[in-house]
């Protein structure tokens, strides 16, 4: 064996250690993560299987009987999803533009749209949702504006992040032509880029209608108001009835945006 290959194989040898090491090091810190939260408290869970029974029990059979109440509610949902979404893609590329050091026309507007994006997506939909609420009262719209704005946090970084990797050849080209900012980003930057922000786009609209969901809980409209009426009751037969009906729009949302997906690509 030649002295390069002895290195080669000593170099390959101490990245499978580090690699290892690295390994171990975070399976160690998921099992610790795991203890602190009680997770291997096995009388714990045994303590709460009774009482997890006794809720299946009084979950079955689904009670279908109110949910002629139930349509306006999911149609609810289902727009504040959409709308949610639509407004989240509107406030989300101009700040994605800022934030992105490719296009960004400034250093400043660069760490202050970038932290802009960090502080939205640090706030829960939920938080938004009850601070809406307060602001505009009871409905969609708060559901809306809690939703879109949280999702310009996550919409926007992925934006930035794909506008930040496209090929900087066209770029380059267009700004060597002479043409402006604005006329760089509509014909260099985002014909690049445009089946990502599709995709961005579309799961998270798929994330928004679970999210809608949630959001009723909190006075914001839609399907959860009716889960949370029905939690209050006690009435767990309707809980498991509203849940049922919640996972079938998921699953046609779901297949909608792999359908779309498909027509981008």
């Amino acid at each position: 064996m030649s002295p390069t290959q002895d290195g080669i194989l000593r170099e390959d040898g101490a990245a499978l250690r580090r690699g290892t090491l690295a390994v171990l090091a975070l399976l160690a810190l998921c099992a610790a993560a795991l203890a602190l939260t009680g997770f291997f408290d096995a009388q714990r869970f045994a303590d709460g299987l009774p009482a997890l029974a006794q809720l299946a029990d009084e979950m079955v059979p689904p009670d279908f009987t109110r949910w002629r109440a139930w349509v306006r509610p999911l149609l609810d949902t289902l727009a504040m999803s959409v709308a949610g979404t639509a407004l989240a893609v509107v406030l989300s590329l101009p700040i994605a533009l800022l934030a992105a050091p490719n296009v960004s026309p400034h250093p400043l507007l660069l760490g202050a749209a970038r932290t802009l994006l960090s502080f939205l997506r640090s706030v829960p939909e939920i938080i938004m949702g009850i601070i809406f609420v307060a602001a505009v009262g009871f409905g969609a719209l708060p559901g809306v504006l809690a939703l879109a704005l949280h999702s310009v946090g996550m919409v926007g970084k992925f934006y930035a992040e794909a506008i930040e990797h496209a090929d900087p050849r066209p770029i380059e080209a267009a700004r060597a032509a002479g043409a402006s900012p604005a006329q760089v980003v509509t014909h260099a930057v985002l014909p690049q880029v445009l089946p990502q922000l599709a995709d961005v786009t579309i799961y998270r609209w798929e994330y928004h209608f679970r999210a809608s969901a949630v959001l009723g809980i909190v006075g914001a409209g839609g399907i959860g108001f009716e889960l949370i009426a029905a939690l209050r009751l006690i009435d767990y037969a309707q809980v498991s009835a509203i849940l049922l009906c919640i996972l079938a729009c998921v699953v046609v949302v779901d297949a909608l945006g792999s359908a779309l997906r498909r027509r981008l690509k």
